[in-house]
């Protein structure tokens, strides 16, 4: 479990410098544009960017706290491993292959490329969807199995792992259906640059969140 701690503040280290890089390196005085000068696009940037860090600090906090109370209940004689569906293996390529679509979108935008947004956003959010739908079957799945919330500690944290990591993309989906409505109501590449950017970075992070839980599923 220590392994799982580490790797979880690396994590948070590697996002937490990209994105005090990005901010070091924006200039709100210096507008981008003769629109953004009259936006405030640049000055609002940087807010953003330390929102999302300090967001991220906080999730940080939350899932170490639950990885340490796994690591502690796992010792107790109740325990019972559950044996995870093979799905989840599916689901996890889903959210990787999300995450690298966001990578692409983002570059895209940071290009100018605005005719690239639209099936950008477009694949990374159905691909989150699926991978959001599979982790319910996944639920289905074991549930026909016997393996119920208070069955056994060992499935009501495999239940309580996944939930919190659920509602976490569920609410990166709230900011990239506002991305992506902007983007099909005409929006340029440079006025959504922002938020895309900060989505790709945070679907980038509960990418790797949920490889740490994947594996310490898998491991106990």
């Amino acid at each position: 479990m220590t392994v799982s701690l580490i790797l979880l503040a690396v994590i948070m280290f590697v996002v937490i410098g990209w994105l005090l890089r990005q901010t070091l390196n924006t200039q709100p005085w210096v507008p981008r544009s003769a629109d953004d000068a009259v936006s405030g696009t640049s000055i609002d940037t940087p807010v953003k960017t330390f929102g999302l860090v300090s967001f991220l600090a906080v999730a940080t906090s939350l899932f170490a706290l639950f990885i340490s109370a796994y690591s502690m209940r796992m010792h107790m004689g109740d325990w019972r491993p559950v044996s995870e569906p093979v799905l989840l293996w599916l689901n996890s390529a889903f959210l990787l292959l999300a995450s690298v679509v966001y990578e692409w979108t983002r570059r895209a935008a940071r290009s100018g490329r605005s005719e690239s947004l639209k099936p950008g956003l477009t694949i990374a959010g159905l691909l989150t969807f699926l991978f959001l739908a599979g982790q319910l079957i996944a639920w289905m799945q074991l549930n026909a199995t016997g393996h119920y919330l208070t069955s056994n500690p060992a499935s009501a944290f495999f239940y309580v792992l996944t939930a919190v990591h659920g509602l976490h993309l569920l609410g990166g989906l709230w900011v990239w259906a506002r991305c992506t409505v902007r983007v099909f109501s005409g929006a340029e590449a440079d006025s959504v640059r922002v938020g895309i950017e900060l989505c790709a970075v945070y679907w980038h992070y509960l990418l790797l969140v949920w490889a740490v839980l994947f594996g310490l599923l898998l491991a106990t």
